[in-house]
């Protein structure tokens, strides 16, 4: 659990390297289009004149559409739009989890198809009938596909009023206003169009770079909240989220002051991040600067990408991470319990490992179930001519993982296998257990290329106890909802966050690790409004999934 982290830390330990693993104990492998019958690519349109959309997507997302039980997967791809008209069209893809390890494409009948330059993809129950719905950022305009039920979906954009015209980039549902209904927040990335695209670092024999963002004006994100009848209610200048300008990739929710009340933690790109505190009355307070979490350590403001937050020392409060560009270090922030935080990538041994990487995709979870908040990171830089700039750093970059040892995180990398020396150009990374052994598994979007699915191996070696929660009186996916379990000598917290990675969305359920504990004595369940009911449950199962339903006692 990190006890004692800062102490430690501060003090010079550095991760040591771990035992070399065998082939058979790697703890994640690919699993090829081949077996899974995944065959969609992504297709980003790279074009000679550089245009910057081109570098950044796409998303992807586990959900299950169909309520199987059974994690099906979304992928978003490039499309339509002012400066890209690919022939024959691009389409984004569903595919069904048919249960055997393999996947069937069902975009078309399912009316998911999409078309315009998509870049990501939020997945939750905006209308509380039980099924996951679709938001699909894009550069243009973005989409809401409502889940019908019945293995279909309707575009009904218009009529919920959210198409948040420009460039949308992450985007995450979460009950900002503790009404029990799901909101949406989207972030903006740059003031952007074919008109205003500017040429950047031109060689002799005219290839150009990709432009760093600098040049391109800030602007201000989107909050739609939940009017409770299909449509929406722009209150983006009324919670004061507009005013506040910035170049948004990612975005995650969660109660950082736990005051009951959920906040977002913004990265920026080339301007400072944003803290959005919710004080409660339908406003947010923009405090990154005054966090500590706005700029680095030497005052400047960094190419901020995907984000998380999670409580990865065990203390109660939750903490963030944020990826940047290379040479500019990744941010491990230890929450201080007063509305600040510490950058422990430094002392942490993340600063180095991370300095000539550029990260999008990441995700604190327990991979092997060991009951401690691991990390995975996703890299690849957004411009393909980076090594003529700087030749340490190259445009195609090795994935990351870090293992939480309970005292501090160990680059666990080089001992992971062959899978995490290869370089790829990564973007998205979404989180979900599609074989249902309670090992999660990892879902990559590679830009220009076919996406990468992970099966978790490690997971399966220590017992666990899967978590589906069902909101009544709080949001239907319970987001903001914390879990406390005991097995043993083994106690544990877990806060049921909104979005987080880029771009992507992830699997609702929360695995809970137990290490080798081969029961569970309790778990509380504090439901996510402020006073909200907190309940016990005893005499639960091990190794299995199961679904809590908030004010019932039973577990199904």
């Amino acid at each position: 659990m990190l006890k004692g982290l800062g102490a430690s830390l501060l003090a010079g330990a550095l991760p040591r390297p771990g035992r070399a693993l065998s082939a058979a104990e790697f703890p994640f492998e690919k699993v090829p289009a081949s077996a899974s019958g995944i065959t969609w690519r992504h297709v980003n349109g790279k074009s000679p004149e550089k245009y910057l959309p081109e570098s950044t997507g796409a998303g992807c997302a586990f959900l299950d559409y169909d309520n199987d039980g059974w994690m099906d997967i979304y992928l978003v791809n490039s499309g339509k739009c002012d400066f890209y008209a690919p022939d024959p069209p691009l389409r984004n893809a569903l595919y069904r989890n048919n249960r055997d390890g393999t996947f069937t494409d069902v975009t078309e009948k399912a009316g998911v198809a999409g078309g315009g330059f998509g870049q990501g993809v939020a997945v939750g129950d905006y209308d509380r009938d039980g099924f996951p719905d679709l938001y699909v950022t894009q550069y243009g305009r973005s989409i809401l596909f409502h889940n019908n039920g019945d293995g279909t979906f309707s575009d009904v954009t218009e009529k919920a009023g959210v198409a948040a015209p420009g460039w949308a980039s992450s985007a995450v549902w979460f009950d900002y206003d503790n009404d029990g209904l799901l909101d949406l927040f989207v972030c903006q990335f740059a003031e952007f169009s074919k008109e205003l695209n500017k040429p950047c670092g031109v060689h002799e024999d005219g290839r150009r770079h990709y432009c760093i963002p600098k040049i391109y004006k800030p602007m201000p994100s989107w909050l739609f909240r939940n009017n409770g009848d299909g449509t929406f209610t722009d209150v983006s200048k009324a919670s004061g989220i507009s005013s506040h300008p910035g170049k948004a990739w990612g975005v995650v929710a969660s109660d950082i002051n736990n005051d009951g009340w959920m906040d977002l933690f913004v990265a920026n790109d080339t301007v400072a991040n944003f803290l959005f505190v919710n004080n409660g009355k339908g406003k947010f307070a923009e405090t990154g600067t005054e966090a500590g979490v706005a700029y680095s350590s030497n005052g400047l403001p960094r190419s901020g990408m995907g984000v998380d937050a999670a409580d990865f020392d065990g203390d109660g409060w939750q903490d963030l991470f944020v990826a940047n560009l290379d040479r500019e270090d990744f941010a491990i922030y230890r929450n201080n319990h007063d509305g600040t935080f510490d950058d422990l990538a430094i002392p942490m041994g993340i600063a180095k490992v991370t300095r000539a990487l550029s990260g999008w995709g990441l995700k604190f979870f327990d991979y092997d179930n060991d009951g401690d908040l691991d990390l995975f990171l996703a890299n690849g830089n957004p411009d393909d001519l980076i090594t003529s700039l700087h030749g340490e750093s190259t445009y195609e970059e090795p994935l990351r993982l870090f293992h939480n040892t309970g005292k501090t995180f160990e680059d666990v990398s080089a001992q992971s296998g062959p899978l995490f020396a290869l370089p790829m150009s990564s973007r998205g990374l979404a989180l979900g257990d599609f074989d249902n052994d309670g090992a999660v598994d990892v879902l990559i979007s590679i830009n220009n290329g076919a996406p990468l699915l992970l099966r978790n191996g490690a997971g399966r070696r220590n017992h666990w106890l899967g978590i589906n929660l069902t909101g009544k009186q709080c949001n239907p996916d319970a987001i903001g909802a914390a879990l406390t379990y005991q097995a043993g000598d083994l106690k544990r917290r877990r806060v049921k966050v909104g979005g987080g990675s880029f771009l992507s969305s992830h699997d609702p359920r929360v695995v809970l690790g137990l290490g080798k504990h081969e029961k569970i004595d309790w778990l509380e369940v504090k439901w996510p409004l402020p006073g909200g009911e907190t309940q016990r449950f005893k005499g639960l199962p091990v190794d299995r999934y199961i679904t809590l339903v908030e004010g019932e006692d039973k577990w199904k």
